[in-house]
């Protein structure tokens, strides 16, 4: 009996000493950490800043000598948290503001678009399938126009307008700031569709899927309209100057949502919502983009559409912008080499 009350108190007994042999240790790395999270290394005097990976491989070997020899759980969990606390501090690559949005816009974010090519490429043929749709409805019967467009939109710009009006709506001679309201107007429409078409993908992508037809139907409706009056290329000019940037956002927004809405239906061997984590990590990135492809069409919009009278000139404008945005999405580029490695962002 006498024997076993040794054994049981035995790892008391070294758990005290070996706290007291090494607590003083883990207070200094506790406080030089502390010291570093709430300023910065700069706060840490020269012989700290010797003494930090002393200290942090004192703490390694403490921590697993409080594993081998199962000494108090909440002495090995505390030895845990300092370690790890540790060896983000020595180990991790802190960076700062500029250098996450740098990489985020010469990597992460073109990644992101290229991992969603296939999605991509069907939201372009959904879009293309609204356009001749819309077409070839408005074509066949202009009644059709009043049902795709909503007044709104629309604005006095229907079958009944004369090629005048029509014209008047494409080089900003109305009065009253019409072409204004109606540029407003269809940016709104144009950057609801773009979120909504990635926010609702998750409905098995149906919800995205209509958008995107439905953005092509009015595309196409609009553009048979101004057709019918001679003025289809003017009118394709003007939309072009900032439409090559907001319907390449559209498509990208809903290959986002597409991405994920597909993951849900086709989960694999993943659970429905693991499956949507996943593919939303690179979705959410691209979406990200979005935003900013959608403030780059608002400029282009707001000054260049409105200023650039030539449609030459606005030709010009919107296809270098389109041609700009396929080199930074689809060329080739050097991998980058980092801790994180040339997977990081899939995971």
């Amino acid at each position: 009996m006498s024997a076993f009350v040794e054994t049981a108190a035995a790892p008391l007994v070294n758990a005290s000493r070996f706290r007291a042999a090494h607590e003083a240790d883990w207070e200094r790395l506790d406080q030089l950490l502390t010291r570093i999270e709430k300023r910065s290394v700069r706060a840490l005097s020269e012989d700290d800043i010797l003494a930090l990976p002393l200290l942090y491989r004192s703490a390694l070997s403490s921590l697993s000598v409080a594993r081998e020899t199962s000494l108090d759980r909440a002495l090995a969990t505390y030895l845990e948290q300092l370690c790890t606390r540790a060896y983000f501090q020595l180990y991790g690559v802190p960076d700062t503001a500029w250098r996450q949005i740098g990489r985020f816009l010469a990597r992460d974010w073109p990644r992101s678009v290229q991992a969603l090519w296939r999605e991509t490429l069907a939201c372009l043929l959904l879009t293309i399938a609204g356009v001749i749709a819309g077409w070839w409805l408005v074509s066949t019967d202009p009644g059709w126009y009043y049902s795709i467009i909503p007044d709104a939109m629309a604005g006095g710009r229907d079958p009944s307008a004369s090629a005048e009006t029509l014209r008047a709506t494409i080089y900003g001679v109305q009065e009253g700031g019409g072409l204004a309201t109606f540029a407003a107007y269809l940016f709104t429409h144009n950057s609801q569709v773009a979120i909504f078409a990635f926010a609702l993908g998750f409905a098995f992508t149906v919800p995205t899927v209509l958008l995107l037809l439905y953005n092509g139907l009015t595309l196409g409706a609009m553009l048979c309209l101004f057709a019918q009056k001679g003025l289809g290329l003017n009118f394709l000019g003007w939309l072009t100057i900032h439409g090559s940037t907001e319907m390449f956002a559209i498509i990208l927004a809903g290959a986002a949502g597409m991405k994920i809405g597909t993951a849900v239906a086709f989960p694999g061997r993943d659970a429905r919502t693991e499956a949507a984590v996943i593919a939303g990590r690179g979705a959410a990135v691209a979406m990200a983009g979005v935003v900013l492809m959608l403030l780059v069409a608002g400029l282009l919009e707001g000054i260049g559409r409105q200023t650039v009278q030539s449609d030459a000139m606005r030709y010009g404008i919107g296809l270098a912008a389109l041609v700009g945005w396929l080199a930074y999405y689809y060329l080739p580029r050097r991998q980058g080499i980092g801790p994180e490695g040339d997977d990081a962002l899939a995971a």
